[in-house]
């Protein structure tokens, strides 16, 4: 393992997860092993959690040095805040026990920039200070710090706290390999189908919109995010020369595309959460008045986030065009919407929708901000393409 080279003033120190000091470095010397009770050799691969411990009093940082360790944790603890971002970098803890008073940068800027950057963006941060007036509590959460604890602390709360918020970075971790799955899918469908270019992009941006203007929230709105992204993933199953058709489908034609939902259904199933969305890739082509496909549902009976997506879809379809239809103007879209409000679209849906168009193309936000899912997909982006997550 590298040694951390930090300036005159700072000490950094790492711990294994048997209590042994691994080694030192401060005030300006070189780290260097400590024979007796040092791990001779590189650092053996283990699966302990590590710890990051920001604190510049010595004897608290021992202090929590030991409980960690005989909870079988390891543990790198740095002296100052201005070294304590390279010594993240570095080691790539699982968590981060920071004060908030320290030489170089204070908890509260440390917290910022961890936020900022999309390599630590989900990194759990505990504030571990003597300061705990209301005031301090709502700095340090507003920083980004997942929890907050003061000093003098029990051990028990402190531990209780950690394991809650390495729970919570577990669920972070899985909705990131969703988006990564999910991305990946959007951006096959789009490649097989040049007509879509920007399509599943375009569909997650509007359709979120118009979510939030419903009253959609949490799992519900990232759930519409999801669901307008891979819509049309079943057409990773259909023949190229009928998605690439230039001219009118004929009734075989429609037949064929007709089964893109229940083969996307099939294809999103196996996600751990598909259950959010799949009824959205399913129904997408369901009408109001009964006459959609695959399962003929009407009204009410067609999922919320199904008809949010069926407005979106149709909306780009005409404003973009097809190879077997020429592309219209947003009025001449929006007129299109309103002659089938009540037919094929939900009549309370078509107007909001409208409305959002409007407001999109003044530049003016969504009325509540986008929950995570639905800001990694929704915001527009310089080329077409879903963004993967940043690699961790």
């Amino acid at each position: 393992m590298r040694v951390v080279r930090p300036s005159h003033g700072s000490t950094t120190t790492l711990y294994s997860g048997r209590g042994r000091r691994v080694w030192e470095s401060g005030d300006g010397r070189e780290g260097r092993e400590r024979k007796g009770d040092v791990a001779e050799g590189p650092w053996p691969v283990v699966d302990a959690p590590l710890v990051c411990v920001i604190e510049d009093d010595q004897a608290v940082q021992r202090l929590l040095a030991r409980i960690l360790m005989a909870e079988g944790y390891r543990v790198v603890s740095v002296s100052d805040g201005k070294h304590a971002l390279s010594v993240i970098a570095e080691h790539q803890p699982h968590l981060i026990l920071l004060d908030v008073t320290m030489p170089g940068a204070d908890g509260h800027e440390i917290c910022r920039r961890l936020r900022a950057d999309p390599r630590t963006f989900a990194l759990p941060v505990i504030i571990v200070t003597a300061r705990g007036a209301v005031e301090d509590i709502v700095a340090g959460l507003d920083a980004g710090a997942n929890d907050f604890v003061t000093k003098p602390f029990h051990q028990l709360e402190l531990l209780a706290r950690m394991r809650s918020a390495v729970r919570m970075r577990a669920v972070v971790l899985r909705m990131e390999e969703a988006h990564a799955i999910v991305a990946a899918l959007a951006n096959a469908v789009e490649a097989k189908d040049a007509t879509l270019d920007g399509h599943c992009r375009r569909m997650a941006h509007r359709a979120a919109r118009l979510a939030v203007q419903v009253g959609l929230r949490d799992v519900d709105l990232d759930g519409v995010a999801y669901g307008a992204l891979l819509h049309d993933v079943g057409k990773i199953a259909i023949p190229e020369p009928l998605l690439h058709k230039v001219g009118p489908l004929t009734d075989a034609d429609r037949a064929t595309l007709a089964r893109h939902p229940e083969i996307g259904e099939r294809i999103c199933r196996p996600l751990r959460s598909a259950r959010s969305f799949t009824p959205i890739i399913r129904h997408h082509h369901e009408r109001w008045d009964g006459r959609g496909y695959p399962d003929g549902l009407r009204h009410d009976a067609i999922p919320l986030g199904a008809r949010i997506v069926a407005v979106a879809d149709a909306y780009d379809a005409m404003h973009q065009g097809r190879p077997y239809r020429p592309a219209r103007s947003r009025e001449e879209a929006c007129d299109e919407l309103r002659r089938e409000a009540g037919r094929q679209f939900d009549p309370t849906l078509v107007p909001m929708f409208i409305d959002e168009i409007d407001q999109a193309e003044a530049g003016l936000p969504p009325g509540v901000p986008l929950p995570p899912a639905a800001r990694l997909f929704a915001a527009p982006h310089s080329d077409d393409r879903i963004p993967a997550p940043a690699a961790r």
